[in-house]
Protein backbone atom coordinates (compact mmCIF):
# COMPACT_ATOMS: atom_id res chain seq x y z
CA UNK A 1 0.00 0.00 0.00
CA UNK A 2 2.94 2.35 0.84
CA UNK A 3 4.56 1.95 -2.79
CA UNK A 4 1.01 2.68 -4.77
CA UNK A 5 0.61 5.44 -2.26
CA UNK A 6 4.14 7.23 -3.11
CA UNK A 7 3.06 6.55 -6.76
CA UNK A 8 0.06 7.84 -6.67
CA UNK A 9 1.58 11.17 -5.04
CA UNK A 10 4.44 11.18 -7.18
CA UNK A 11 2.66 10.90 -10.51
CA UNK A 12 -0.13 14.01 -8.89
CA UNK A 13 3.20 15.89 -8.42
CA UNK A 14 4.53 15.78 -11.31
CA UNK A 15 1.74 16.61 -13.21
CA UNK A 16 1.28 19.78 -10.50
CA UNK A 17 5.02 20.45 -11.71
CA UNK A 18 4.10 20.54 -15.27
CA UNK A 19 0.87 22.92 -14.74
CA UNK A 20 3.46 25.19 -13.15
CA UNK A 21 6.50 24.60 -15.65
CA UNK A 22 4.00 25.99 -18.40
CA UNK A 23 2.36 29.10 -16.61
CA UNK A 24 5.41 30.75 -16.41
CA UNK A 25 7.08 31.77 -12.93
CA UNK A 26 5.08 34.55 -11.96
CA UNK A 27 1.66 33.06 -12.56
CA UNK A 28 2.93 29.97 -10.89
CA UNK A 29 4.02 31.50 -7.79
CA UNK A 30 0.74 33.62 -7.66
CA UNK A 31 -1.32 30.48 -7.83
CA UNK A 32 0.78 28.49 -5.44
CA UNK A 33 0.36 31.37 -3.00
CA UNK A 34 -3.76 31.35 -3.36
CA UNK A 35 -3.98 27.25 -2.95
CA UNK A 36 -1.29 27.90 0.34
CA UNK A 37 -3.12 30.19 2.07
CA UNK A 38 -7.12 29.40 0.98
CA UNK A 39 -6.08 25.59 1.91
CA UNK A 40 -3.23 25.57 4.18
CA UNK A 41 -4.65 27.06 7.55
CA UNK A 42 -7.41 24.95 7.50
CA UNK A 43 -5.43 21.95 7.84
CA UNK A 44 -4.56 19.60 10.94
CA UNK A 45 -0.77 20.69 10.92
CA UNK A 46 -1.24 24.40 11.21
CA UNK A 47 -2.11 23.75 14.84
CA UNK A 48 1.64 22.66 15.11
CA UNK A 49 2.74 26.42 13.47
CA UNK A 50 -0.01 27.74 15.74
CA UNK A 51 1.46 26.48 18.61
CA UNK A 52 4.86 27.90 17.54
CA UNK A 53 4.10 31.00 16.50
CA UNK A 54 2.19 31.37 20.30
CA UNK A 55 5.75 30.32 21.64
CA UNK A 56 7.82 32.80 19.46
CA UNK A 57 5.72 35.67 20.31
CA UNK A 58 3.88 35.37 23.49
CA UNK A 59 2.67 38.96 23.30
CA UNK A 60 0.71 39.02 20.02
CA UNK A 61 -3.06 39.17 20.28
CA UNK A 62 -4.65 36.15 18.07
CA UNK A 63 -5.51 38.26 14.81
CA UNK A 64 -1.66 38.74 14.10
CA UNK A 65 -0.48 35.35 14.67
CA UNK A 66 -3.22 34.29 12.19
CA UNK A 67 -2.01 36.71 9.53
CA UNK A 68 1.53 35.01 10.60
CA UNK A 69 -0.10 31.83 9.94
CA UNK A 70 -1.62 32.74 6.43
CA UNK A 71 1.10 34.30 4.93
CA UNK A 72 3.76 31.28 5.50
CA UNK A 73 0.98 29.20 3.91
CA UNK A 74 1.29 32.25 0.97
CA UNK A 75 4.98 31.81 1.25
CA UNK A 76 5.05 27.83 1.84
CA UNK A 77 2.59 27.63 -1.27
CA UNK A 78 4.77 29.74 -3.94
CA UNK A 79 7.92 27.77 -2.78
CA UNK A 80 6.21 24.51 -4.03
CA UNK A 81 5.23 26.88 -7.26
CA UNK A 82 8.60 28.01 -7.86
CA UNK A 83 10.09 24.65 -8.00
CA UNK A 84 10.14 24.58 -11.66
CA UNK A 85 11.95 27.94 -12.06
CA UNK A 86 14.15 27.72 -9.45
CA UNK A 87 16.90 28.50 -12.36
CA UNK A 88 15.11 31.84 -14.15
CA UNK A 89 14.05 32.88 -10.55
CA UNK A 90 17.39 32.74 -9.08
CA UNK A 91 19.18 34.38 -12.36
CA UNK A 92 16.66 36.92 -13.28
CA UNK A 93 14.38 37.60 -10.22
CA UNK A 94 16.75 37.87 -7.59
CA UNK A 95 19.50 40.68 -6.26
CA UNK A 96 22.08 39.64 -4.56
CA UNK A 97 23.53 42.35 -2.17
CA UNK A 98 26.62 41.56 0.46
CA UNK A 99 28.97 39.87 -1.67
CA UNK A 100 31.97 42.43 -0.97
CA UNK A 101 32.00 40.22 2.10
CA UNK A 102 33.03 37.49 0.35
CA UNK A 103 35.95 39.10 -1.69
CA UNK A 104 38.57 37.48 0.60
CA UNK A 105 37.00 34.21 0.39
CA UNK A 106 37.08 34.24 -4.12
CA UNK A 107 40.81 35.60 -3.42
CA UNK A 108 41.32 32.58 -1.08
CA UNK A 109 39.73 29.89 -3.19
CA UNK A 110 39.17 28.26 -0.14
CA UNK A 111 36.32 26.45 1.30
CA UNK A 112 33.40 27.91 3.23
CA UNK A 113 30.54 26.94 4.95
CA UNK A 114 26.73 29.13 4.16
CA UNK A 115 23.79 28.71 6.84
CA UNK A 116 20.52 29.87 6.16
CA UNK A 117 16.92 28.62 7.01
CA UNK A 118 13.82 27.68 5.76
CA UNK A 119 12.96 31.46 4.95
CA UNK A 120 11.83 33.31 1.96
CA UNK A 121 12.73 30.44 -0.93
CA UNK A 122 15.37 29.03 0.51
CA UNK A 123 16.12 26.90 -2.86
CA UNK A 124 16.93 30.05 -4.35
CA UNK A 125 19.82 30.79 -1.92
CA UNK A 126 21.94 28.39 -3.63
CA UNK A 127 21.14 28.89 -6.68
CA UNK A 128 21.32 32.22 -7.02
CA UNK A 129 25.64 31.67 -5.88
CA UNK A 130 25.59 29.60 -9.44
CA UNK A 131 23.57 31.50 -12.01
CA UNK A 132 24.94 35.24 -10.68
CA UNK A 133 28.12 34.78 -9.08
CA UNK A 134 29.22 31.83 -11.06
CA UNK A 135 30.65 29.98 -7.92
CA UNK A 136 29.14 26.12 -7.71
CA UNK A 137 28.14 25.58 -3.95
CA UNK A 138 27.11 21.89 -2.62
CA UNK A 139 23.94 21.05 -0.69
CA UNK A 140 22.76 19.40 2.20
CA UNK A 141 19.30 18.37 2.58
CA UNK A 142 16.54 16.24 4.29
CA UNK A 143 15.08 13.92 1.56
CA UNK A 144 11.28 13.10 1.56
CA UNK A 145 10.42 9.71 1.97
CA UNK A 146 8.18 9.23 -0.87
CA UNK A 147 11.05 8.44 -3.61
CA UNK A 148 9.16 9.87 -6.38
CA UNK A 149 8.99 13.30 -4.67
CA UNK A 150 12.67 13.15 -3.55
CA UNK A 151 13.73 12.26 -7.60
CA UNK A 152 11.93 15.38 -8.94
CA UNK A 153 12.56 17.95 -5.87
CA UNK A 154 16.50 16.48 -5.94
CA UNK A 155 16.64 17.93 -9.75
CA UNK A 156 15.15 20.85 -9.38
CA UNK A 157 17.12 22.21 -6.17
CA UNK A 158 20.53 20.70 -7.61
CA UNK A 159 19.10 22.62 -11.66
CA UNK A 160 19.53 19.21 -13.09
CA UNK A 161 22.50 18.78 -11.54
CA UNK A 162 24.69 21.41 -11.62
CA UNK A 163 24.77 21.88 -7.83
CA UNK A 164 25.89 18.80 -6.14
CA UNK A 165 23.58 17.64 -3.01
CA UNK A 166 24.46 15.60 0.17
CA UNK A 167 20.80 14.01 1.14
CA UNK A 168 21.22 13.81 5.13
CA UNK A 169 22.47 10.25 5.90
CA UNK A 170 25.49 8.05 7.31
CA UNK A 171 26.86 8.36 3.88
CA UNK A 172 26.65 12.19 3.24
CA UNK A 173 28.87 12.77 5.97
CA UNK A 174 31.85 11.68 4.41
CA UNK A 175 31.27 13.93 0.67
CA UNK A 176 30.56 17.16 2.95
CA UNK A 177 34.62 16.32 4.30
CA UNK A 178 35.36 15.69 0.86
CA UNK A 179 33.72 18.57 -0.06
CA UNK A 180 35.55 20.59 1.77
CA UNK A 181 38.95 19.18 1.08
CA UNK A 182 38.23 20.22 -2.25
CA UNK A 183 37.52 23.31 -1.20
CA UNK A 184 34.03 23.88 -2.07
CA UNK A 185 31.11 26.02 -0.45
CA UNK A 186 28.45 24.34 1.59
CA UNK A 187 25.21 25.37 2.12
CA UNK A 188 23.68 24.17 5.21
CA UNK A 189 19.93 24.96 6.83
CA UNK A 190 20.28 25.14 10.74
CA UNK A 191 16.54 25.98 12.10
CA UNK A 192 15.42 22.32 12.47
CA UNK A 193 15.33 20.38 16.02
CA UNK A 194 18.32 18.00 15.75
CA UNK A 195 17.93 15.02 18.76
CA UNK A 196 21.20 14.75 19.14
CA UNK A 197 22.19 18.33 19.07
CA UNK A 198 23.10 21.05 21.33
CA UNK A 199 20.37 22.75 23.63
CA UNK A 200 21.20 26.35 22.42
CA UNK A 201 18.17 29.38 23.15
CA UNK A 202 16.61 30.48 19.95
CA UNK A 203 13.57 32.92 21.17
CA UNK A 204 14.09 32.13 24.61
CA UNK A 205 13.62 28.71 24.77
CA UNK A 206 16.27 26.16 24.35
CA UNK A 207 16.20 24.33 20.98
CA UNK A 208 17.95 21.66 19.57
CA UNK A 209 20.43 22.59 16.86
CA UNK A 210 23.08 20.52 14.52
CA UNK A 211 26.94 21.72 15.43
CA UNK A 212 28.02 20.43 12.29
CA UNK A 213 28.69 24.12 10.48
CA UNK A 214 30.63 24.98 13.51
CA UNK A 215 32.72 21.54 14.19
CA UNK A 216 33.38 21.22 10.03
CA UNK A 217 34.32 25.13 10.14
CA UNK A 218 36.61 25.04 13.20
CA UNK A 219 38.17 21.65 12.06
CA UNK A 220 38.95 23.18 8.82
CA UNK A 221 39.44 27.05 9.53
CA UNK A 222 36.75 28.12 6.85
CA UNK A 223 34.54 30.47 7.35
CA UNK A 224 30.64 30.37 8.03
CA UNK A 225 28.50 33.05 6.21
CA UNK A 226 24.98 33.57 7.17
CA UNK A 227 22.87 34.31 3.71
CA UNK A 228 19.47 34.82 3.91
CA UNK A 229 16.89 34.99 0.27
CA UNK A 230 13.74 37.58 1.36
CA UNK A 231 10.26 37.69 -0.46
CA UNK A 232 10.15 40.82 -1.47
CA UNK A 233 7.17 40.85 -4.03
CA UNK A 234 5.44 37.60 -5.66
CA UNK A 235 8.88 35.87 -7.00
CA UNK A 236 10.93 38.47 -6.85
CA UNK A 237 13.54 37.93 -4.00
CA UNK A 238 16.79 39.20 -2.61
CA UNK A 239 19.37 37.70 -1.22
CA UNK A 240 22.01 39.20 1.42
CA UNK A 241 25.39 37.45 2.70
CA UNK A 242 26.30 38.46 6.48
CA UNK A 243 29.26 39.07 7.93
CA UNK A 244 30.87 35.63 9.22
CA UNK A 245 29.97 34.31 12.57
CA UNK A 246 33.21 34.45 15.24
CA UNK A 247 34.62 30.71 15.49
CA UNK A 248 37.99 31.62 17.17
CA UNK A 249 39.14 34.23 20.25
CA UNK A 250 42.19 36.62 19.61
CA UNK A 251 44.42 33.58 20.46
CA UNK A 252 43.44 31.58 17.71
CA UNK A 253 41.45 28.84 20.04
CA UNK A 254 37.87 27.83 19.08
CA UNK A 255 35.43 29.45 20.81
CA UNK A 256 32.43 27.19 22.53
CA UNK A 257 30.13 25.21 19.98
CA UNK A 258 27.06 26.70 21.44
CA UNK A 259 28.71 30.01 21.69
CA UNK A 260 28.97 30.35 17.76
CA UNK A 261 25.13 29.08 17.77
CA UNK A 262 24.03 31.38 19.93
CA UNK A 263 25.43 34.12 17.83
CA UNK A 264 23.92 32.00 14.38
CA UNK A 265 20.62 31.92 15.82
CA UNK A 266 20.35 35.96 17.16
CA UNK A 267 20.85 36.26 13.30
CA UNK A 268 17.99 33.92 12.41
CA UNK A 269 15.63 35.37 14.75
CA UNK A 270 16.41 39.45 13.79
CA UNK A 271 14.97 38.11 10.23
CA UNK A 272 12.06 35.73 11.47
CA UNK A 273 10.80 39.10 13.85
CA UNK A 274 11.39 41.36 10.74
CA UNK A 275 9.67 38.81 8.23
CA UNK A 276 7.70 36.45 10.46
CA UNK A 277 5.31 35.11 7.68
CA UNK A 278 8.35 34.13 5.41
CA UNK A 279 9.70 31.31 8.03
CA UNK A 280 8.52 27.97 7.80
CA UNK A 281 6.78 27.78 11.34
CA UNK A 282 5.47 23.97 10.78
CA UNK A 283 9.29 22.20 12.23
CA UNK A 284 8.90 20.86 15.60
CA UNK A 285 11.43 23.05 16.86
CA UNK A 286 11.09 23.44 20.79
CA UNK A 287 10.13 21.27 23.11
CA UNK A 288 6.47 19.70 23.68
CA UNK A 289 6.28 21.01 26.74
CA UNK A 290 7.27 24.77 25.47
CA UNK A 291 5.28 24.32 23.16
CA UNK A 292 2.01 23.61 25.21
CA UNK A 293 2.63 26.41 27.55
CA UNK A 294 2.63 28.92 24.67
CA UNK A 295 -0.33 31.42 25.75
CA UNK A 296 -1.89 34.09 23.74
CA UNK A 297 -1.45 37.75 25.04
CA UNK A 298 -4.15 39.67 26.38
CA UNK A 299 -2.51 43.33 24.42
CA UNK A 300 -2.29 43.85 21.06
CA UNK A 301 1.48 44.09 19.97
CA UNK A 302 3.02 44.35 16.46
CA UNK A 303 6.54 42.81 15.01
Amino acid sequence: MKKLRYALEGVFLYLLFGLFRITGPEKASNFGGWIGRTIGPRMAVSRKARANIALAFPELLEDRREAILTGMWDNLGRVIAEYPHLETLSRDYTKITGTELLSPLFESGGPAVFIGAHFGNWEVNCAAFLTQLGRPIDLTYREPNNPWTAKLLDRARTLGGRLRGFPKSAESGRGILGALRENHYLGILIDQKYNEGVAVPFFGHAAMTNPIFVQLAQRYQCPVFPAKIERIEGCRFKGTVYPALKLFDEQGNALPIEEVIKEAHGVLEGWIRERPEQWLWLHRRWPKDCESSAQPSSSPQRV
